[in-house]
């Protein structure tokens, strides 16, 4: 292992994690890296606190009076000693929210994404059917280690990849499956993208093939619908999507996930899904701050409103920043243009290109008072590293105006530096 931690140091891929002394928000307090240090106030654009709302006071409240009534633990898993009142009613509140007959609650969405895949590879399996599962090249990490898991040890089911959102290579691929049973599998926003799958194409493809698909709209759930349901939309029928999986953590400012969708589909979870049969249930008052949220992301739309208008105004200010300078962000002005029902959404990468340079970027607006995550592979395939900056409704227009500015400073300084001088990798770097 040591050997193993070397050489991730000498290459620049260590990871280090971050201690703040704040809570979540557009500004944050980085506590001091040495005994005695002063805490460091930063401008936060790493968190995927989209709505602002980790520290609202009204999900504080909600969840201390829901400690007060049930106690901060929930003793086992949902099918040993059952669940409190709070975890049905969010069940039934994110089902009403996202169009779907019924939800299911798992205690993070990396369980429920390896849940889903076990649960109908499984039932695959226990019928004697193969079972052949599509992913998009991009999806994360937890639906590719999902079928990697579901395929081990069998030859009953396999996993494949298809370009990522190239609706005519899953068509080919599908059309060469001789798999009893077909899964295709793809985010709905895409995590370090920030661009969305094309959810009408995807579910006309499976329609043409006899397909069942799954989405995982972690990053788009609470931000992108008329009623914040996220990007597969409350009124797309569950024919066409028979699986959602969406997220607490991000835009609900709790924690933990849920899957939605039919009785058929909830029951078998409970049934065969080991991450949901075999974890101790999220704590009550997760569970009751997650309902005050839905309540906010209910009556008041204008968050949804000012994180766009963040979105927009970086993403104007980029334009005449980065003119000239060889770098683009994710989508460019272009791809909106040219498809003004994309959508914009809260993550917008900058590929750098090399992780040296994204790390010497992040070190660079680290210094400059900005805090932004340099991602590296293997997150991201390699020579595509790149900042990856997330907005909140709670970032004021000054906010990003200041993130321009010390932007403009950091590629100005490189602008100036001799080209055969390389940058240099920091030892803060920080990547998921």
């Amino acid at each position: 292992m040591e050997d193993l931690l070397t050489q991730r140091e000498r290459v620049g891929r260590y990871r280090r994690r971050l201690t703040l002394d704040s809570p979540q928000g557009p500004h944050v307090s980085l506590a001091g890296q040495v005994a005695d240090a002063e805490p460091r106030p930063l401008l936060n654009f790493t968190a995927n606190d989209y709505l602002g709302l980790a520290n609202h006071p009204e999900l504080v409240e909600a969840g201390c009076r829901a400690a007060r009534d049930f106690g901060v633990g929930s003793g086992s898993a949902h099918l040993v000693n059952g669940h409190q009142r709070a975890h049905h009613q969010l069940e039934a509140r994110l089902a009403e929210l996202t169009g779907r007959p019924r939800a299911l609650l798992f205690s993070t969405g990396f369980m429920a994404n390896l849940g889903v895949i076990d649960a109908l590879a499984s039932a695959s399996r226990e019928a004697g059917r193969s079972l052949e599962i599509f992913h998009d090249r991009l999806n994360h990490a937890s639906l590719l280690d999902g079928a990697r898991l579901a395929s081990s040890g069998t030859t009953a089911v396999r996993s494949r990849r298809f370009h990522h959102r190239d609706l005519e290579d899953l068509e080919r691929q599908l059309a060469r499956s001789r798999a009893d049973d077909r899964l295709v599998i793809s985010d709905g926003v895409f995590s370090m993208d920030g661009d969305c799958a094309d959810i009408a194409g995807l579910s006309q493809a499976c329609a043409r093939h006899g397909a069942w698909l799954m989405i995982d709209d972690a990053h788009g759930l609470g931000v992108l619908g008329e009623h914040g349901e996220g990007l597969v939309g409350r009124a797309t029928p569950l024919a066409d999507v028979p699986v959602l999986v969406g997220t607490l953590g991000k835009a609900l400012g709790s924690s933990g996930a849920f899957v939605a969708g039919s009785d058929a589909l909830i029951e078998s979870l409970i049934q065969l899904a080991r991450p949901y049969i075999y974890t101790t249930a999220q704590p009550p008052h997760v569970a009751a701050a997650s309902l005050a949220a839905l309540e906010i992301v209910a009556r008041e739309p204008q968050r949804r409103e000012r994180l766009q208008a963040c979105v927009q105004q970086f993403r104007e200010g980029c334009t005449h920043l980065l003119a000239g300078s060889g770098l683009a962000l994710g989508l460019s002005p272009a791809d909106i243009n040219d498809s003004p029902s994309i959508p914009l959404t809260p993550i917008q990468p900058l590929i750098l290109g090399s992780e040296a340079r994204a790390l010497a970027w992040s070190a660079a607006l680290r210094e400059r008072g900005v805090l932004v995550s340099a991602i590296r592979p293997p997150t991201v395939p390699a020579g595509s590293s790149r900042l990856r900056f997330t907005f909140s409704a709670e970032h004021t227009a000054e906010d990003i105006a200041a993130l321009l500015e010390a932007l403009e400073a950091v590629l100005t300084a490189e602008k100036a530096q001799p080209r055969s001088v390389s940058p240099t990798i920091s030892s803060e770097g920080v990547t998921p």
